[in-house]
């Protein structure tokens, strides 16, 4: 019976070491894929995986022929055509977005994508292209024009979104208001949308850049109400992993040309007409003295 006994004991201990030495095995290959700097992979490979939210209007979306467009998709076309690159596109479930890049499924995260110091802590960005802010949405009807106009009515809000992040961070602002201090949460903001107009929700958390571009495609426009409220300011950049320090320079590098050349105005232009959030201006070049 000892005998058994001691055989099985034996038998636990070696199954713990295993599966621990496992443990220890992926996170070390977790660790160095994040610390690892793949430009030279990309540049062989002749493409760069862009993960994104394929519903992000205006920034990455599909038309009705399914066709992706946007302004991230320009910008990151412009900057990878530089460097012989082809920019694909891999649309991603957003809430799993830094998870897919630690895994290598993607190579970047660039889609109207906030910088903040939480995923700071994560990732590396590049240089920001374009100031946004979290605003609120309602229809004119409803007469809200302040966040304390959302007291006990339901919010919408982006799973995973920096406007989320922003009400969980800053409750007194808007989330103690609404009903039962809980949003409503959305894979996309076309859903949160739809539900806005069929007043299942009465109002929505949302980048300004979004919030913007989609009224102003509305037949009416004006049953819409935009409050900007007391959120800080935020920015887009381009996310990656810790140890892609090449490629981080190469995109900054890449959106300075695009600017110094015109480039970045037009795509500017082409999607938000004459409102310029972008935070990337032409470099001022001296001329020689005579």
């Amino acid at each position: 019976m000892k005998k058994k006994i001691f055989i099985l004991l034996s038998l636990l201990a070696f199954f713990s070491l295993t599966l621990a030495g496992c443990s220890g095995s992926q996170k070390s290959v977790a660790q160095e894929a994040n610390t690892t700097d793949t430009w030279s992979h990309i540049k062989k490979r002749g493409r760069v995986i862009i993960g994104l939210d394929d519903t992000f209007v205006p920034m990455g979306f599909r038309e009705k022929d399914g066709k992706l467009v946007g302004y991230d998709i320009d910008l990151a076309k412009a900057v990878f055509k530089q460097y012989g690159i082809k920019a694909d596109f891999q649309p991603i479930d957003w809430n799993m977005k830094e998870t897919e890049l630690r895994n290598r499924t993607i190579d970047l995260i660039w889609n109207g994508y906030t910088i903040t110091p939480a995923r700071q802590k994560q990732l590396l960005f590049s240089r920001p292209y374009m100031a946004n802010r979290q605003v609120l949405v309602t229809k004119t009807a409803e007469k809200i024009t302040s966040f304390k106009g959302m007291a006990g009515k339901t919010l919408g809000v982006q799973t995973s979104s920096s406007g989320a992040s922003l009400l969980d961070e800053h409750p007194t602002m808007l989330k103690n208001y609404i009903k039962g201090k809980t949003p409503v949460l959305y894979d996309s903001f076309n859903n949160a949308l739809m539900d806005l107009d069929a007043n299942r929700i009465q109002g929505l958390l949302i980048d300004s850049v979004y919030a913007g571009y989609y009224i102003s495609k509305e037949k009416d426009p004006a049953s819409y109400h935009v409050t900007a409220g007391g959120f800080d300011g935020e920015d887009f950049a381009v996310g990656m992993r810790k140890g892609d320090k090449t490629l981080k320079k190469k995109i900054d590098q890449g959106l300075q040309k695009l600017a110094n050349k015109g480039e970045l105005q037009k795509i500017n232009k082409k999607w938000f007409g004459n409102s310029d959030n972008s935070l990337i201006k032409p470099e001022n070049k001296k001329k020689p003295l005579d």
